[in-house]
Protein backbone atom coordinates (compact mmCIF):
# COMPACT_ATOMS: atom_id res chain seq x y z
CA UNK A 1 0.00 0.00 0.00
CA UNK A 2 1.15 3.56 -0.70
CA UNK A 3 1.07 5.90 2.24
CA UNK A 4 3.07 8.45 0.29
CA UNK A 5 4.36 9.22 -3.19
CA UNK A 6 7.44 11.03 -1.87
CA UNK A 7 9.80 8.39 -3.27
CA UNK A 8 8.65 9.17 -6.82
CA UNK A 9 9.73 12.04 -9.07
CA UNK A 10 8.59 11.09 -12.59
CA UNK A 11 11.98 9.70 -13.59
CA UNK A 12 11.93 8.00 -16.99
CA UNK A 13 8.51 9.37 -17.99
CA UNK A 14 8.10 11.48 -21.14
CA UNK A 15 5.65 14.39 -20.89
CA UNK A 16 4.76 16.84 -23.67
CA UNK A 17 3.15 20.18 -22.76
CA UNK A 18 1.40 22.22 -25.48
CA UNK A 19 1.13 25.83 -24.35
CA UNK A 20 2.76 29.26 -24.81
CA UNK A 21 6.34 28.04 -24.30
CA UNK A 22 8.73 28.04 -21.35
CA UNK A 23 11.10 30.61 -19.83
CA UNK A 24 14.25 28.58 -19.18
CA UNK A 25 15.97 31.56 -17.48
CA UNK A 26 13.86 31.16 -14.33
CA UNK A 27 16.05 30.10 -11.40
CA UNK A 28 13.58 27.35 -10.46
CA UNK A 29 14.27 25.78 -13.87
CA UNK A 30 18.07 26.14 -13.71
CA UNK A 31 18.62 22.37 -13.51
CA UNK A 32 16.07 21.56 -16.24
CA UNK A 33 17.20 20.20 -19.60
CA UNK A 34 14.34 20.02 -22.06
CA UNK A 35 14.02 16.73 -23.89
CA UNK A 36 12.94 18.71 -26.96
CA UNK A 37 11.31 21.96 -28.03
CA UNK A 38 9.28 23.04 -31.06
CA UNK A 39 7.83 26.47 -31.83
CA UNK A 40 4.71 26.40 -33.99
CA UNK A 41 4.17 30.18 -33.74
CA UNK A 42 7.46 31.86 -34.63
CA UNK A 43 9.66 28.87 -35.47
CA UNK A 44 12.34 29.94 -32.96
CA UNK A 45 14.96 27.29 -32.23
CA UNK A 46 15.49 28.23 -28.57
CA UNK A 47 12.83 28.00 -25.85
CA UNK A 48 11.01 31.17 -24.76
CA UNK A 49 7.64 32.23 -23.40
CA UNK A 50 6.26 35.60 -24.48
CA UNK A 51 2.99 35.03 -22.64
CA UNK A 52 3.83 33.35 -19.35
CA UNK A 53 1.13 30.71 -19.10
CA UNK A 54 3.29 27.87 -20.35
CA UNK A 55 5.99 28.69 -17.82
CA UNK A 56 3.47 28.69 -14.98
CA UNK A 57 2.12 25.29 -16.04
CA UNK A 58 5.57 23.77 -16.56
CA UNK A 59 6.64 24.96 -13.11
CA UNK A 60 3.78 23.12 -11.42
CA UNK A 61 5.31 19.95 -12.89
CA UNK A 62 9.09 20.48 -12.90
CA UNK A 63 10.10 23.56 -10.85
CA UNK A 64 12.99 22.73 -8.53
CA UNK A 65 13.92 25.68 -6.34
CA UNK A 66 11.71 28.01 -4.33
CA UNK A 67 8.85 25.91 -5.68
CA UNK A 68 9.07 22.16 -6.08
CA UNK A 69 7.10 20.57 -8.88
CA UNK A 70 5.04 17.40 -8.75
CA UNK A 71 7.35 15.33 -10.96
CA UNK A 72 10.65 17.16 -11.29
CA UNK A 73 12.50 14.37 -13.09
CA UNK A 74 10.21 13.82 -16.07
CA UNK A 75 11.62 14.21 -19.56
CA UNK A 76 9.82 17.39 -20.61
CA UNK A 77 8.94 18.19 -24.20
CA UNK A 78 7.49 21.65 -24.86
CA UNK A 79 5.48 22.65 -27.94
CA UNK A 80 4.69 26.35 -28.29
CA UNK A 81 1.28 26.61 -29.95
CA UNK A 82 -0.08 29.74 -28.27
CA UNK A 83 1.05 33.24 -29.23
CA UNK A 84 2.25 36.01 -26.94
CA UNK A 85 -1.30 37.31 -26.53
CA UNK A 86 -2.59 33.83 -25.74
CA UNK A 87 -4.22 33.09 -29.07
CA UNK A 88 -4.27 29.63 -30.54
CA UNK A 89 -6.06 28.04 -33.46
CA UNK A 90 -7.24 24.54 -34.22
CA UNK A 91 -4.72 23.72 -36.96
CA UNK A 92 -1.68 24.96 -35.02
CA UNK A 93 -2.55 23.19 -31.79
CA UNK A 94 -3.28 19.99 -33.73
CA UNK A 95 0.13 20.24 -35.39
CA UNK A 96 1.75 20.61 -31.96
CA UNK A 97 -0.11 17.55 -30.64
CA UNK A 98 1.03 15.59 -33.69
CA UNK A 99 4.61 16.59 -32.88
CA UNK A 100 4.18 15.27 -29.34
CA UNK A 101 2.89 11.99 -30.76
CA UNK A 102 5.92 11.78 -33.07
CA UNK A 103 8.17 11.97 -30.00
CA UNK A 104 6.56 8.83 -28.56
CA UNK A 105 5.80 10.54 -25.26
CA UNK A 106 3.78 8.90 -22.49
CA UNK A 107 1.58 11.88 -21.59
CA UNK A 108 0.33 14.96 -23.45
CA UNK A 109 -0.77 17.77 -21.12
CA UNK A 110 -3.19 20.32 -22.59
CA UNK A 111 -4.03 23.20 -20.26
CA UNK A 112 -5.35 25.18 -23.26
CA UNK A 113 -9.02 25.03 -22.38
CA UNK A 114 -8.37 26.27 -18.87
CA UNK A 115 -6.45 29.44 -19.63
CA UNK A 116 -7.23 32.78 -18.07
CA UNK A 117 -10.07 34.86 -19.43
CA UNK A 118 -9.04 36.99 -22.35
CA UNK A 119 -7.40 34.13 -24.20
CA UNK A 120 -8.78 33.47 -27.66
CA UNK A 121 -8.52 29.77 -28.36
CA UNK A 122 -10.88 28.11 -30.80
CA UNK A 123 -10.29 24.38 -30.97
CA UNK A 124 -12.28 21.88 -32.99
CA UNK A 125 -12.08 18.99 -35.41
CA UNK A 126 -8.34 19.05 -36.11
CA UNK A 127 -7.38 18.98 -32.42
CA UNK A 128 -10.03 16.39 -31.64
CA UNK A 129 -8.68 14.17 -34.44
CA UNK A 130 -5.15 14.69 -33.09
CA UNK A 131 -6.04 13.56 -29.58
CA UNK A 132 -7.75 10.50 -31.08
CA UNK A 133 -4.47 9.75 -32.84
CA UNK A 134 -2.67 10.10 -29.51
CA UNK A 135 -5.07 7.61 -27.91
CA UNK A 136 -4.51 5.14 -30.72
CA UNK A 137 -0.76 5.52 -30.10
CA UNK A 138 -1.26 4.59 -26.43
CA UNK A 139 -0.58 8.12 -25.13
CA UNK A 140 -2.45 9.58 -22.15
CA UNK A 141 -4.06 12.93 -23.04
CA UNK A 142 -5.12 15.24 -20.21
CA UNK A 143 -7.06 18.44 -20.91
CA UNK A 144 -8.64 21.26 -18.92
CA UNK A 145 -12.40 21.35 -18.44
CA UNK A 146 -12.49 25.12 -18.98
CA UNK A 147 -13.10 28.21 -16.89
CA UNK A 148 -16.58 29.30 -17.90
CA UNK A 149 -18.39 27.88 -14.88
CA UNK A 150 -21.24 29.79 -13.32
CA UNK A 151 -23.80 31.97 -15.06
CA UNK A 152 -21.80 32.24 -18.29
CA UNK A 153 -21.25 28.51 -18.74
CA UNK A 154 -21.77 27.29 -22.30
CA UNK A 155 -23.14 23.98 -21.06
CA UNK A 156 -20.18 21.67 -21.57
CA UNK A 157 -16.47 21.28 -20.99
CA UNK A 158 -13.97 22.77 -23.42
CA UNK A 159 -12.44 21.05 -26.43
CA UNK A 160 -10.53 18.74 -26.56
CA UNK A 161 -11.69 17.63 -23.10
CA UNK A 162 -15.01 16.72 -24.71
CA UNK A 163 -13.37 13.79 -26.54
CA UNK A 164 -14.29 10.54 -24.79
CA UNK A 165 -10.75 9.17 -24.58
CA UNK A 166 -9.31 12.36 -23.03
CA UNK A 167 -9.02 12.76 -19.26
CA UNK A 168 -10.85 16.05 -18.64
CA UNK A 169 -9.97 17.91 -15.44
CA UNK A 170 -12.14 20.30 -13.45
CA UNK A 171 -11.00 22.39 -10.51
CA UNK A 172 -11.52 22.75 -6.76
CA UNK A 173 -10.63 25.43 -4.23
CA UNK A 174 -8.41 24.96 -1.16
CA UNK A 175 -11.35 23.49 0.78
CA UNK A 176 -11.95 20.82 -1.84
CA UNK A 177 -15.15 22.46 -3.05
CA UNK A 178 -15.76 23.02 -6.74
CA UNK A 179 -13.93 26.14 -7.94
CA UNK A 180 -16.46 28.72 -9.12
CA UNK A 181 -15.00 28.92 -12.62
CA UNK A 182 -14.81 25.20 -13.32
CA UNK A 183 -16.87 24.23 -16.37
CA UNK A 184 -19.80 21.85 -16.15
CA UNK A 185 -20.01 18.66 -18.21
CA UNK A 186 -23.04 17.78 -20.33
CA UNK A 187 -23.37 14.02 -20.08
CA UNK A 188 -27.00 13.54 -21.10
CA UNK A 189 -26.61 13.72 -24.86
CA UNK A 190 -28.48 16.01 -27.21
CA UNK A 191 -30.04 16.16 -30.65
CA UNK A 192 -28.15 19.26 -31.87
CA UNK A 193 -25.29 19.52 -32.14
CA UNK A 194 -25.54 15.74 -32.01
CA UNK A 195 -23.94 14.00 -29.04
CA UNK A 196 -24.62 10.61 -27.53
CA UNK A 197 -24.95 10.35 -23.75
CA UNK A 198 -21.60 9.82 -22.05
CA UNK A 199 -21.14 6.70 -20.00
CA UNK A 200 -18.85 5.77 -17.11
CA UNK A 201 -15.87 6.15 -16.92
CA UNK A 202 -15.94 8.75 -19.74
CA UNK A 203 -18.40 11.25 -18.23
CA UNK A 204 -17.03 14.81 -18.15
CA UNK A 205 -15.10 16.02 -16.30
CA UNK A 206 -13.55 12.77 -15.09
CA UNK A 207 -11.68 14.24 -12.14
CA UNK A 208 -11.03 17.48 -10.25
CA UNK A 209 -7.79 18.85 -8.80
CA UNK A 210 -6.49 22.10 -7.23
CA UNK A 211 -7.41 25.14 -9.34
CA UNK A 212 -7.54 28.12 -6.95
CA UNK A 213 -4.50 30.24 -6.12
CA UNK A 214 -2.02 27.54 -7.06
CA UNK A 215 1.64 28.62 -6.48
CA UNK A 216 3.46 29.06 -9.79
CA UNK A 217 6.67 30.39 -11.26
CA UNK A 218 6.38 33.32 -13.67
CA UNK A 219 8.63 34.80 -16.39
CA UNK A 220 11.12 37.38 -15.21
CA UNK A 221 12.17 35.17 -12.31
CA UNK A 222 8.95 35.87 -10.44
CA UNK A 223 6.54 33.75 -8.44
CA UNK A 224 2.80 34.11 -8.07
CA UNK A 225 -0.57 32.42 -7.85
CA UNK A 226 -2.71 31.05 -10.67
CA UNK A 227 -6.36 30.03 -10.70
CA UNK A 228 -7.95 27.89 -13.39
CA UNK A 229 -8.55 24.37 -14.57
CA UNK A 230 -5.27 24.68 -16.49
CA UNK A 231 -3.41 24.30 -13.17
CA UNK A 232 -5.64 21.40 -12.16
CA UNK A 233 -4.73 19.65 -15.40
CA UNK A 234 -1.04 19.62 -14.46
CA UNK A 235 -1.78 17.97 -11.12
CA UNK A 236 -3.32 15.04 -12.98
CA UNK A 237 -0.38 15.02 -15.41
CA UNK A 238 1.98 14.80 -12.44
CA UNK A 239 0.03 12.01 -10.76
CA UNK A 240 0.03 9.85 -13.89
CA UNK A 241 3.75 10.52 -14.41
CA UNK A 242 4.40 9.17 -10.91
CA UNK A 243 2.23 6.15 -11.67
CA UNK A 244 4.25 5.41 -14.82
CA UNK A 245 7.51 5.69 -12.88
CA UNK A 246 6.28 3.21 -10.26
CA UNK A 247 4.89 0.81 -12.89
CA UNK A 248 6.90 1.39 -16.07
CA UNK A 249 5.30 -1.61 -17.76
CA UNK A 250 2.09 0.42 -18.00
CA UNK A 251 3.77 2.83 -20.44
CA UNK A 252 3.53 0.14 -23.13
CA UNK A 253 -0.03 -0.87 -22.31
CA UNK A 254 -1.66 0.69 -25.37
CA UNK A 255 -5.34 1.56 -25.52
CA UNK A 256 -6.27 -1.15 -23.02
CA UNK A 257 -4.13 0.58 -20.40
CA UNK A 258 -5.69 3.94 -21.28
CA UNK A 259 -9.15 2.50 -20.78
CA UNK A 260 -8.09 0.93 -17.47
CA UNK A 261 -6.57 4.24 -16.35
CA UNK A 262 -9.92 5.97 -16.77
CA UNK A 263 -11.48 3.37 -14.48
CA UNK A 264 -8.65 3.65 -11.92
CA UNK A 265 -9.23 7.40 -11.77
CA UNK A 266 -12.97 6.94 -11.34
CA UNK A 267 -12.47 4.34 -8.61
CA UNK A 268 -9.71 6.11 -6.66
CA UNK A 269 -10.89 9.73 -6.68
CA UNK A 270 -12.52 11.11 -3.53
CA UNK A 271 -16.19 11.96 -3.90
CA UNK A 272 -17.89 14.84 -2.17
CA UNK A 273 -19.95 14.19 0.92
CA UNK A 274 -23.16 12.54 -0.23
CA UNK A 275 -21.90 11.92 -3.76
CA UNK A 276 -22.45 8.38 -5.07
CA UNK A 277 -21.90 8.55 -8.81
CA UNK A 278 -20.53 11.03 -11.33
CA UNK A 279 -21.19 14.73 -10.75
CA UNK A 280 -21.32 17.11 -13.73
CA UNK A 281 -19.02 19.55 -11.92
CA UNK A 282 -17.03 17.33 -9.54
CA UNK A 283 -16.48 14.41 -11.90
CA UNK A 284 -15.80 11.08 -10.22
CA UNK A 285 -14.10 12.97 -7.42
CA UNK A 286 -10.95 14.74 -6.24
CA UNK A 287 -7.63 13.33 -7.45
CA UNK A 288 -5.90 11.10 -4.86
CA UNK A 289 -2.34 10.36 -5.98
CA UNK A 290 -1.54 7.48 -3.60
CA UNK A 291 -4.96 5.88 -4.14
CA UNK A 292 -4.46 6.06 -7.90
CA UNK A 293 -1.19 4.16 -7.47
CA UNK A 294 -3.00 1.57 -5.36
CA UNK A 295 -5.63 1.14 -8.08
CA UNK A 296 -2.95 0.69 -10.72
CA UNK A 297 -1.03 -1.74 -8.49
CA UNK A 298 -4.01 -4.06 -8.28
CA UNK A 299 -3.76 -4.84 -11.99
CA UNK A 300 0.03 -4.97 -12.44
Amino acid sequence: QFDSVDHLSGDGVDVCMVDSGIDMTHTDLSDLSLADWSDFINNESSPYDDNGHGTMMAGILVADGELTGLAVDVNLYVAKALSGNGEGDDATVAEAIDWCISKNVNIISLSLGGNASGFSIILGDAVEDAVDDAYNAGIVVIAAAGNDGGSGDDGDVASPGIVSTVICVGGVDSDGRIWEGSSVGDNNGRIWPPMLPRNSPDEKPEVVAPAHKVPVIMPGNEWGLSSGTSAATVYVTGAIALMFEEYPQLKDGGTNMLDDLKQWIADSSKKQSGQENHDDYYGYGLLQMSDLLDAAQSTT
